[in-house]
């Protein structure tokens, strides 16, 4: 289960982010092709998030899909996984632009 190490990036970037204070939701943007689970990512932010200042908060996970451009035609594509050749021109030599990263978007502080 690669979402424990996942969960645990996200509250290491949390915890800096929220500078000590306590946390009540935070949002993050993941490619697809991290094929995440967002049940067994959320399961596992609630294990290691578990005495935190992100102890009992919320984590929104957006699921961004990968974008690719090839390189013999030029048209950019979107896909949830990865395509064998372009679909524009049958082209194999593709660029992966996006759709394996990790991002964290926002974080929402408790109020005082």
């Amino acid at each position: 289960m690669h979402e424990q190490g996942i969960a645990e990036a996200v509250v290491n970037a949390v915890e800096r982010r929220a500078g000590g204070h306590r946390v009540r939701r935070a949002r993050v943007r993941a490619g697809v092709l991290l094929h995440i689970s967002e049940p067994a990512l959320n399961q596992a932010f609630i294990m290691v998030s578990d005495g935190t200042v992100a102890d009992g908060a919320h984590l929104d996970v957006v699921t961004e899909p990968a974008r690719l451009a090839c390189r013999s035609c030029g048209r950019t594509t979107t896909s949830d996984r990865l395509p064998a050749a372009c679909p524009e021109c049958g082209g194999t030599d593709l660029e992966l632009q996006s759709g394996d990263g990790l991002v964290l978007e926002s974080v929402q502080l408790a109020e005082a």
